[in-house]
């Protein structure tokens, strides 16, 4: 059994990419359901907008702690508890009635169950049990499990909701999320690859949070994953309805979302190696910039089928590849020990600008009757973004260097 030994590092790489495409990929989904839900259910767009950035707040602000208990007992365990939320929350929201209902199930629960379900604990597993030499490509090869779920998934929801009621295209998505809890058992932390000698960088999750906020880069790391968030959660939700104000049909909605989650598979990986090869920060810097180049593009073209899918493509090439570059740097800096817990603080940054591209879209909408004014934020916020990271310091931080000179 030598081969498994071998290439153990690789199907842990790919459970994480699968846990990570269900997860991710049917939250994805939920924007394909503004249309008909918010008219059932006779609420307004900035309603259902607030559930979700709800969902996105939680998951960001609950994912810290989920990493301290994934660091300390493993990520299996904690993956197979979110399945239960997720789950959860899908069914509370096939059944919702109302904005309590609605609020609970893709507010609380599903909010939950992706904090265990998400990036944090999953690249954090991925991280460790993987060696150096190979944790660039394999945090690439698991971020980019999230795209192919977009890609698989958008026409998987899209498919049931034009063949069933929303209702019961949800309850559907439960089922394929219960999948989840026995792809945990590949990324537990007993499977005996152990990380690198970094991992002896803190003697506990405190005094590694403490470092890291003492340090420069990783407070600039977490601001600029701020606008990561507002950037994919504000298109994810309102991207469909956005072109469906402009007379495009359903589907129109459903193709870009899914060239990006297609897209992204791609982009997620080469950016992933494009941070072996350069530093991180100047490879974050780039991807932002290009970033605001598509959003000023697609503010300015006319929108025609082209330029949608153009502007879809383009978008889902740098959709995700701040992930493994994100993570990676944090890696880089702090070592492996506490990445879960060092990388579910910056993410909690990614998830207030999350929620905050979730709510404004539907409240700016509701004001204006346009989402112009935010996806003219969307490209300024980008700019400062890339600002941001060509101030990063990413030297090793001290204590990291200490403790494994000692080893």
């Amino acid at each position: 059994m030598s081969w498994l030994k071998k290439y153990s590092w690789l199907l842990i790489t790919l459970a994480g990419a699968a846990i990570l495409a269900i997860s991710l990929g049917t939250r994805q989904t939920f924007g394909l359901f503004l249309p008909a839900l918010t008219a059932d259910l006779g609420i307004s767009r900035e309603a259902f907008a607030l559930a979700i950035a709800l969902q996105n707040l939680l998951w960001g602000v609950v994912q810290p702690i989920v990493g301290m208990i994934s660091d300390r007992f493993g990520a299996g365990r904690v993956i197979g508890c979110g399945t239960l939320c997720y789950l959860g929350g899908l069914l509370a929201m096939s059944q919702a009635e109302g904005l309590l209902a609605l609020n609970l199930g893709a507010g609380l629960l599903v909010g939950l169950g992706l904090s265990a379900t998400g990036f944090a604990v999953v690249l954090g597993a991925v991280g460790r049990l993987v060696s150096a030499q190979q944790r660039t490509v394999a945090l690439a090869i698991a971020s980019a499990g999230g795209s192919f779920g977009q890609f698989i998934m958008i026409p998987v929801g899209q498919g049931v909701l034009s063949s069933w009621n929303w209702q019961t295209a949800l309850a559907g998505l439960g089922i394929i999320a219960i999948l989840m809890a026995p792809l945990a058992i590949a990324v537990r932390n007993r499977l005996g690859m152990t990380s690198d000698l970094s991992d002896h960088a803190a003697d506990s999750a405190k005094l590694a949070l403490r470092e890291a906020f003492a340090h420069r880069g990783y407070r600039l790391l977490t601001a600029g994953f701020f606008v990561c968030g507002f950037h994919v959660v504000f298109i994810a939700v309102h991207l469909p309805a956005y072109l469906h104000d402009l007379g495009f049909p359903a589907s129109t909605g459903a193709l870009a979302l899914t060239l990006i989650g297609l897209t992204n598979i791609f982009g997620t990986y080469c950016w992933g190696h494009v941070g072996g090869l350069f530093r991180k920060k100047h490879s974050l810097a780039l991807l932002y910039g290009l970033r605001s180049l598509v959003l000023l593009s697609f503010i300015l073209l006319p929108k025609t089928n082209v330029t949608v899918i153009a502007f879809a493509v383009c978008m889902g090439s740098l959709w995700l590849g701040t992930v493994p570059l994100t993570s990676g740097l944090v890696a880089q800096l702090f070592g492996t020990r506490y990445l879960s817990t060092l990388f579910g603080v910056v993410f909690l940054g990614h998830q207030i600008g999350a929620f905050l591209g979730a709510w404004l879209g539907g409240l700016v909408f509701d004001l204006t009757g346009s989402y112009d004014r935010v996806w003219q934020l969307a490209c300024l916020l980008s700019v400062i973004a890339t600002l941001l990271h060509l101030r990063i310091s990413d030297q090793r931080a001290p204590l990291v260097e200490t403790q494994t000179a000692r080893v």
